[in-house]
């Protein structure tokens, strides 16, 4: 039998004080962050903003990641971006080498990652199909469809981290 430690989040068993409806979720969110931490713990903080191509910087994901979390999970709880979001936003994939280093950048994902769970946990599963508006449009979703985006979304750019890390590592060999 593998050590629990060794198993993908999902496989070591229900996450406690979280409703049966949102563990997947609550799953997905906890192996990102722990696959993120695990992807740039060696990660030469001189890369962070490298360029490998038409792909986006590793510094952009990790922004990205932390901010579509917020933005998502806002929107689930039914409530419109505030303007420092909106910031973030237009921000995200502008480096700010001085400021964005990659221990803070790790930092702010992992928080967000502990927000979400904070949330999940407070959420009503009888609300989970309750209508929720996105973005300026308003365009009609749910909570759990939000929900369900984030973690998706998430995973998503977790995989498109991975491949940008092992191309700029092996750019880096030559």
């Amino acid at each position: 039998m593998a050590e629990s430690s060794q198993l993908e989040v999902w496989l070591r068993g229900p996450l406690p004080d979280m409703t049966a409806e949102l563990q997947p979720l609550a799953h997905a969110l906890l192996q990102a962050r722990e696959e993120v931490n695990e992807l740039t713990r060696s990660f030469p903080e001189e890369l962070l903003w490298k360029t490998p191509g038409p792909v986006a910087t590793v510094g952009f994901h990790l922004q990205h990641l932390t901010g579509v979390l917020d933005r998502l999970f806002t929107y689930a709880r039914g409530e419109a971006l505030q303007a420092s979001q909106l910031e973030f936003l237009a921000e995200e994939s502008k480096p700010n080498q001085a400021r964005l280093t990659l221990a803070y950048l790790q930092e702010k994902f992992n928080n967000q990652v502990e927000l979400a769970l904070i949330q999940l946990r407070a959420t009503d599963k009888n609300q989970l199909t309750a209508t929720r508006l996105v973005g300026r449009a308003k365009i009609p979703s749910t909570m759990l469809g939000l929900l369900f985006h984030a973690a998706e979304h998430t995973q998503r750019h977790v995989g498109q981290l991975l491949v940008t890390i092992k191309i700029i590592e092996n750019q880096n060999r030559k």
